[in-house]
């Protein structure tokens, strides 16, 4: 079994969805149409083209000067730009927030994170060459961290899971690699695992819900790679439990096939899982971890596995362009992220919960007609909030509730979750702590006062 042998193995920034395909109701343009995380790296959070969902653009540090709901007609373009630009205005200027992503800070601001690398790393030692040095000493962690052999460092998520798939498709003989329609290379990166890769996506299920062993083994073609997106973002940040994810890697094991896991965010699933995550790890022949999404690095992602598969995926490395001269300021930002935020996670997680269901009582409170946490008790720190209205209304109370009380709840765009509905996504890091129950339910009432007033509108930004 290729599994024991000494085994082969980006905001939102903006949201390009043109090459997507499988998405259920992008519907019309919304305000996060084109924003959304890498970030995707993965997106944005790679890209999106590959974006992170909250990044994109350059903006202003305070909201637009007489932008504020206009009624002069706006282009799309325009209408999504300045809604972007105060959105981000807003959040800079904000004094409460339930998180400060690094990436939307200064340049200043983002240099400064290098200040504590004296804490992680021997700053008097040679700098790195093409991945050595730092950089080694990072994939060494990782690899322990994630009880792998092996471990490799890529400038992108993107770059190291189309590798390590690739990897595996000549290893068993086999391009189809199952997956869920969702998943990130279906939704965010153009069809690379098929232009880029010649290997052949085969859609377990389009259900926004994690597939089922069930679906894996009556699967109605063969295939030599079963992906998990491990949460499934797209679909709220989902994960299976503990028993399902088993079964699941079973079921797979049953056709003769291997598991990569798609752990961009599998550093916050431990509290889920009751895990560790060298634990959740091992049920996989390989895993690809992000370190920005999570840990607040500069970019960059590890894929771990088995030392040949590693050794491999170095070689295409090199072939897709990824083996840098100097990596330094992302492998140190990267050892930052593992020592401060790596054990705060759990408490992330835990509070995320707090939140979702202050949310649902102050909505119930603020008499919305309707509004859903998704999922009900958040699997992760990050979540979905559904709402009945268009996404421009929804933006711009948003926006309007940072601006006039310098509490932003929603600092992440909108998009359109089908007709008459809005999503959005909510994330809970470090400034999320500060926030009591009542703090989110009084947050809530300021929102839906200004989405009562701004649902009566049409247009404007």
């Amino acid at each position: 079994m290729i599994r024991g042998m000494n085994d082969s193995a980006e905001q939102s920034a903006q949201r390009d969805e043109r090459g997507s395909g499988g998405r259920p109701w992008k519907g019309h343009l919304s305000e996060g149409h084109t924003s959304r995380d890498q970030a995707s790296e993965e997106q944005a959070s790679e890209g999106r083209v590959t974006q992170d969902r909250s990044s994109g653009g350059r903006a202003s540090d305070a909201p637009l000067e007489g932008a504020r709901l206009s009624d002069a007609p706006l282009s799309d373009g325009d209408r999504l730009k300045r809604l972007r630009e105060r959105r981000v205005g807003a959040y800079r200027s904000a004094r409460r927030v339930l998180w400060r992503p690094g990436f939307l800070g200064t340049l200043r601001e983002r240099l400064a994170l290098l200040d504590r690398a004296g804490d992680v790393y021997d700053l008097d030692e040679a700098s790195d060459m093409y991945g050595n040095g730092v950089v080694e000493a990072l994939e060494e962690k990782v690899a322990g961290l994630l009880g792998k052999e092996a471990a490799a460092f890529f400038p992108t998520g993107t770059m190291a899971q189309q590798v390590a798939l690739r990897c595996w498709a000549g290893r068993t003989r086999d391009p189809a690699v199952a997956l869920h329609a969702l998943s990130h290379p279906e939704v965010h990166e153009r069809h690379a695992l098929s232009q880029v890769s010649g290997l052949r996506p085969v859609r377990v299920t389009g259900e926004p819900r994690l597939p089922t062993a069930d679906e894996v083994r009556g699967l109605d073609e063969p295939f030599g790679t079963l992906m998990l997106e491990l949460p499934l973002r797209d679909a709220g940040f989902l994960l299976p439990s503990w028993e399902e994810l088993t079964e699941l890697v079973e079921a797979a094991r049953e056709r003769d096939a291997v598991v990569h896991f798609d752990g961009a965010r599998l550093w916050e699933s431990t509290v889920h899982f009751g895990r560790s995550v060298a634990e959740i790890s091992d049920l996989a022949d390989s895993v690809y971890v992000s370190f920005y999404k999570s840990l607040g690095g500069y970019g960059g992602a590890a894929l771990a596995g088995p030392g040949e598969l590693v050794e491999e995926a170095r070689a295409w490395r090199h072939r897709y362009g990824g083996t840098v001269f100097q990596q330094f300021p992302s492998a140190l930002a990267a050892l930052i992220g593992l020592q401060e935020e790596l054990p705060r996670l759990p408490d992330y997680v835990r509070h995320a919960r707090v939140v979702a269901a202050a949310l649902r009582e102050g909505f119930a409170a603020a008499g919305v007609p309707w509004a859903r946490v998704h999922p009900e008790v958040p699997h992760t720190n990050e979540f979905q909030l559904w709402l009945p209205y268009d996404p421009d209304p929804v933006a711009r109370a948003a926006i309007r509730t940072a601006e006039e009380t310098g509490t932003m709840l929603f600092a992440g765009a909108w998009d359109a979750g089908g007709p008459g509905l809005a999503r959005t996504e909510v994330s809970v890091r470090a400034a999320g702590l500060e926030w009591t129950a009542d703090d989110v339910m009084a947050a809530v009432a300021e929102f839906a006062a200004r989405l009562a007033e701004e649902t009566g509108r049409t247009g404007g930004a």
